[in-house]
């Protein structure tokens, strides 16, 4: 019962969070353009399977998703446990006994990232505008290599102690000098795609990671370094993604060269 009770008070939040949009909407609709809305029956089903939806995503989220990545988080930032990974007896543990949290960084940012349906959203709306050019898997796989960078990178940091802000603003500067060089038409979605990696299933695990890592490490604060993955989450999506942009250029003159260098030989056997 307790659970069914905790689905519906989901549901009911998050049909009051939608509720504004749909009360915008409609009045725009009626006050500003002055017209009825087409398929009325169908857009208010529409509605009812988003805030279900919603609800169920969440209720889905807060009982065995947010649980599990709090609970490997910590287990994987203990001490005891990271002493007993390096295999040996050290006094202090270096920045590189870390690694299975830097390999369950990277694991964690890449399939959170992957299953954000904000992601998915975006993907199909780019894939069909680009009338199939931007693939919906390609896209959301270049996302989410990004952002297994990016939290790899930055448990990296938390655990060495860096200044948060060289790494932002080193990849920044890679932004600026890809975005000269990248396709025009890649850029503003390169753009989005930064954004929507810091939705729903993404952020609170990264940040449970972030916490559970500065808590654990000597001489860290919670405060100070467990933030600050999520910047990194929303960073190196665009860095993928305008690669992903330029090796499809690349992928596509080489082709075309190929091409070329095939009719130039055929034009050749036939006039011999």
């Amino acid at each position: 019962m307790g659970v069914i009770f905790d689905t519906l008070r989901f549901i009911a939040a998050s049909a009051l969070d939608v509720l504004p949009i749909a009360v915008f909407l409609f009045a725009f609709q009626r006050l500003v353009i002055g017209e009825p809305l087409a398929n009325s029956k169908q857009i208010v089903v529409g509605f009812v399977f988003v805030v279900t939806g919603l609800g169920l995503f969440l209720i889905g989220l807060e009982t065995t998703l947010f649980p599990l990545g709090k609970l490997m988080a910590q287990q994987l930032t203990n001490p005891a446990f990271l002493f007993e990974a390096v295999g040996k007896s050290v006094d202090k543990l270096l920045w590189h006994d870390y690694y299975w949290v830097y390999i369950f960084a990277c694991a964690i940012g890449f399939s959170t990232t992957l299953a954000e349906p904000a992601l998915m959203a975006v993907a199909m709306k780019a894939n069909a505008v680009s009338g199939g050019a931007i693939g919906v898997w390609s896209l959301r796989v270049a996302v989410a290599i990004g952002a297994g960078i990016g939290v790899g990178l930055g448990c990296y940091r938390i655990v060495t102690g860096l200044p948060i802000h060289y790494f932002i603003a080193a990849g920044y500067v890679v932004v600026i000098l890809q975005t000269a060089i990248a396709p025009k038409l890649i850029v503003p979605l390169a753009y989005d795609s930064g954004g929507v990696t810091t939705s729903t299933v993404t952020v609170p695990l990264i940040a449970a990671l972030g916490l559970g890592l500065a808590e654990s490490v000597p001489g860290r604060s919670a405060l100070l370094d467990g933030f600050g993955l999520v910047a990194f989450t929303a960073l190196f999506p665009i860095i993928t993604v305008l690669a992903y942009g330029q090796l499809a250029v690349l992928k596509e003159r080489i082709s075309s060269s190929r091409t070329k260098a095939r009719k130039s030989e055929e034009v050749e056997t036939n006039a011999l």
